[in-house]
């Protein structure tokens, strides 16, 4: 059986696709490399591959390494210039990655597919949701590494809380110049109970929808802060939050300022109460 293959037409659709997969790999690695050395980069992967099936070649599995191995690295070299071999294979990996999102879309719609010429607009959609399945997964990734467990200490009172390390967070006393965080109203009230408090100070801040405000200042004992590995940061500075923090899963905003010195404890863990 023969096929008649025109190779300017599998020129363009290996090259299109190598360049959205490239693409969507350049921001997996977070890659500044520009747009043009990308697009070098397909043509370069477009002409290999269609080298290699104009080349009589009857070995399949010269033919798989080829394809699977000459063919990425040289786009990955061409691309991204990378030439550790850590960050290559690395890198190769995730380009297979994106090709698996670009296909899972492209097979979701390919029974709408009509007309020849749909493909290319299709592939193009599809590079647009691969991408920003990429971006939730990067901002779902990125939410879970900034929330932490912090054990609040007053006295002999304790309270563990979901904490959210904020990096625009850089609210800082005017007095002694320490970062503050923020906690929620409610864990206040679990850690003073109906204690007074005495001497407390306020802090003026500026928010998002807010132009400017005040907020009760209060020196805590000292709390940890439960990483891979537990922390103890001594007398932090917490204001009172005016607004509740819980709705969003958490009670506190960790200034991250705050972790830097703090005296590691090891894993051990710790019981307090938690709202």
């Amino acid at each position: 059986m023969y096929y008649e293959l025109y190779i300017d037409v599998f020129f363009m659709v290996n090259f299109m696709m190598d360049y959205l997969v490239l693409m969507i790999t350049r921001k997996m690695i977070r890659c500044s490399v520009p747009a043009w050395r990308v697009c070098l980069a397909a043509a370069a992967g477009a002409f290999l591959t269609c080298l290699i099936v104009v080349v009589p070649l009857n070995n399949t599995f010269m033919k798989f390494i080829l394809f699977h191995g000459l063919v990425s690295v040289a786009m990955i070299k061409t691309g991204f210039g990378i030439r550790q071999w850590r960050e290559l294979i690395r890198t190769w990996i995730l380009i297979y990655v994106s090709g698996f999102l670009i296909g899972g879309v492209l097979l979701c719609v390919r029974q709408y597919v009509r007309i020849g010429s749909l493909f290319f607009v299709l592939a193009i959609v599809s590079y647009y949701v691969a991408s920003g399945i990429w971006s939730l997964i990067s901002y779902l990734a990125r939410r879970k590494q900034c929330r932490v467990k912090v054990i609040l200490c007053n006295g002999k009172r304790q309270c563990q809380v979901e904490a959210l390390i904020d990096t625009g967070n850089c609210l800082r006393d005017e007095i002694t110049g320490g970062p503050v965080s923020i906690v929620d109203q409610k864990v206040i009230r679990v850690l003073y109970g109906k204690e007074n408090l005495t001497k407390l100070r306020y802090i003026p801040y500026h928010s998002i929808g807010r132009s400017e405000g005040v907020m009760p200042l209060i020196r805590l004992d000292g709390m940890y802060v439960c990483q891979e590995r537990r922390f103890w940061i001594a007398e932090p500075l917490v204001a009172v939050s005016e607004e509740d923090l819980t709705a969003d899963d958490y009670q506190m905003i960790l200034n991250p300022d705050i972790l830097i010195g703090g005296i590691d404890y090891g894993d051990k863990s710790g019981s307090a109460a938690s709202i």
